[in-house]
């Protein structure tokens, strides 16, 4: 997490409050996907904040994906209830999937699926 310590405080707000909203999804926008955030960065004016998500269990990443940034509307508004006591601004949010967990599984599986041939004990050399 990069920025100024204004911008990382401001990160871990969003952060939480917007884990809570997914958490409960009174709305069903989710439809009963279990999404995780893995990293909020926000603009220096603090007027932008770029959620990146997870979707690890998801069985359609895609969909879901487009209809968080269907009710992008609803969710900022949410989130600006939660937090528009703390807070002068309510960023426009910008939903990316974060493949990092994704990336690691996939080269977790290549690394146990390689054909390595044990070391020869009898040969020095």
């Amino acid at each position: 997490m990069a920025g100024t310590t204004r911008q990382q405080k401001f990160s871990r707000l969003v952060q939480k409050e917007l884990s809570e909203i997914f958490q409960r999804d009174r709305r069903g926008i989710l439809g009963g996907t279990f999404i995780t955030i893995a990293d909020v960065r926000v603009s220096p004016d603090l007027g932008v904040a770029r959620i990146y998500i997870s979707m690890l269990l998801a069985k359609d990443k895609q969909k879901t994906f487009d209809t968080l940034n269907l009710h992008k509307k609803e969710i900022r508004k949410e989130l600006g209830e939660k937090i528009g006591k703390q807070v002068r601004i309510i960023p426009e949010l910008i939903f990316e999937i974060d493949e990092v967990e994704e990336n690691a599984q996939r080269i977790e599986d290549i690394i146990k699926n390689l054909n390595i041939p044990p070391a020869d004990k009898g040969k020095e050399g």
